[in-house]
């Protein structure tokens, strides 16, 4: 093999890998750490206050519905059983390494959340009496990793799954998690739970977290987004 092809193949195999790194890991990080560090050092962000009276300023009793709605769907009304019926399928339908990633990520993600909210214990806001009370700490948003976690995994599980239903419904599937994972972020602006920071800070904290789980579980196993429905299944996936 030459110099050129040798360069061309390792291209190949690893350069997906490498802009999933760059675009699911590094920058959420860097704007989660921006974030976490301004909140730390007691500063203000220009956008909140702003963007919270905005959203506020459409509010009505059709919308007040709607995002009540969509907020429960955002948690405990949706994406935790949800979760648990993903990991659950996976393992029945003897997928081990599926299973672990979806299960891993998916109770990392709220161990995750709990921690970094005891840890910088930021007020909810009170610009005006909420829709929805809220006894825990602010930041980052609870609902905003748990929605923005289960999308990516079920995103990456499409993308790089050899499941010829999975790949034929990628971009649909894309575009449905992408939609949910923005309007929950909305609902709890517009309900007044949540500093907009606080939403940014709960999108980038799950897609570093479940982009680097999904590196660690499956780099060298696979291709990071498949090519066709013919690539190789794992020895781990062989095993059962």
């Amino acid at each position: 093999m030459s110099a050129d092809d040798d360069r061309a193949h390792r291209l190949s195999r690893y350069g997906g890998w490498v802009l999933l790194v760059f675009i699911g890991v590094l920058l959420p990080l860097w704007g989660f750490g921006a974030l976490a560090d301004g909140l730390r050092d007691g500063e203000t962000f220009t956008f909140d206050t702003p963007l919270l009276q905005a959203v506020h300023s459409i509010a009505n009793a059709r919308l007040d519905q709607a995002f009540l709605t969509i907020t429960s769907l955002g948690y405990m009304g949706g994406v935790v059983p949800v979760d648990a019926i993903l990991v659950m399928g996976l393992a029945l339908a003897r997928r081990p390494r599926d299973a672990v990633f979806a299960g891993i990520s998916i109770l990392g993600s709220l161990v995750l959340n709990l921690a970094v909210k005891h840890s910088f214990e930021r007020a909810r806001p009170s610009l005006w009496e909420s829709l929805v009370h809220e006894t825990s700490y602010s930041f980052p948003s609870g609902h905003a990793m748990a929605s923005m976690t289960l999308g990516w995994v079920v995103v990456l599980l499409c993308w790089s799954k050899q499941s010829r239903i999975g790949w034929r419904l990628r971009w649909p599937v894309t575009c449905l998690a992408t939609t949910f994972v923005l309007l929950v972020g909305l609902s709890r602006i517009y309900l007044g739970a949540h500093y907009p920071s606080d939403i940014l800070a709960g999108w980038t904290a799950a897609s570093v977290w479940v982009i680097g789980v999904y590196v660690l579980t499956f780099y060298g196993a696979e291709s990071p987004v498949s090519k066709n429905d013919a690539s190789p299944i794992s020895a781990w996936d062989h095993r059962d």
